[in-house]
């Protein structure tokens, strides 16, 4: 096993401290802003000694190529993209505290996903449906590095797919634009140009996500080990479990205890830095 510590600022001794706490056997720069340390052991006290010299890491087996890899499922909010899509449309209407307050606690994993989505779903019956537009052309951003890895990916013809508790409204346009194979979302019911406060069609909860993922893995009749899965947050716990390489993006803590790559002050396509 290797462990790869990325970052814009990497100083020789957190380096060199790092090393002696893994039991490294060498290390190897693979540009300015990475290195691998060779033979690494995983350990508790990485995540500390990371964050404390403000890099990302991730423990990679030994010869691993990004191109071994045949899938990449990623979450949306807050990984793909920079805002909480439904906390924005919420925003529309004066109740983003509200709802944000639940979605808050509902990535933190402490109330149930579904329950949470009906709850904040619920708090934006009547609002005018151009507000979805109003959110993707106005608030919604790609999170850095997030187009070069999808093109990296495409590029290697790994199936990419986007899977989202959020809306489709936003998957369905993202899809297009960075070229997704998939893309799984929930719909927003609309009568008469409003919102109706209610979701249609099955709930893509987080189990819906991991079941996602592993079906599109069984039709290309993959390993679990050659699957990339991206999140941020306790619904993607599940999709974590049913891939073999896991990147945990600005990710709250119950998440980042899973990964197998925390990225806390990197882009997404420092990814690509990971396997030799």
């Amino acid at each position: 096993m290797n462990l790869v510590v990325l970052g814009a600022d990497i100083e020789t001794p957190a380096l060199k401290q790092l090393a002696r706490h893994c039991g490294a056997q060498a290390i190897e720069q693979i540009d300015p802003a990475a290195f691998r340390l060779v033979g690494a052991q995983r350990r508790e006290g990485v995540a500390a000694l990371c964050d404390a010299a403000g890099i990302d890491y991730a423990f990679v087996p030994a010869g691993r190529r990004l191109a071994d890899f045949g899938l990449f499922v990623t979450d949306m909010d807050s990984t793909l993209i920079d805002i909480e899509c439904i906390d924005e449309i919420a925003g529309q209407c004066g109740k983003k505290a509200e709802v944000a307050e639940i979605t808050e606690a509902a990535m933190r994993g402490e109330i149930d996903f579904r329950q949470s989505l009906t709850r904040r779903v619920a708090l934006l019956e009547g609002l005018d449906a151009e507000a979805l537009d109003t959110v993707y052309r106005e608030r919604l951003r790609l999170n850095p590095g997030a187009r070069e890895l999808l093109t990296a990916l495409k590029a290697l013809g790994i199936t990419t797919v986007l899977v989202s508790g959020g809306f489709t409204y936003f998957t369905e346009r993202l899809k297009a634009e960075l070229g997704f194979d998939h893309a799984y979302a929930n719909t927003l019911e609309r009568i008469d140009g409003k919102l109706t406060g209610k979701v249609t069609g099955a709930v893509v909860d987080a189990q819906a996500k991991a079941d996602h993922l592993t079906r599109i893995r069984n039709q290309l009749d993959l390993p679990a080990d050659r699957v990339i899965a991206a999140g941020d947050g306790a619904n993607d716990l599940p999709m974590f479990r049913a891939a073999g390489f896991r990147v945990a993006f600005k990710a709250k803590p119950v998440l980042r205890a899973q990964a197998d790559c925390s990225l806390n002050h990197s882009g997404l396509d420092a990814v690509l830095k990971l396997f030799a």
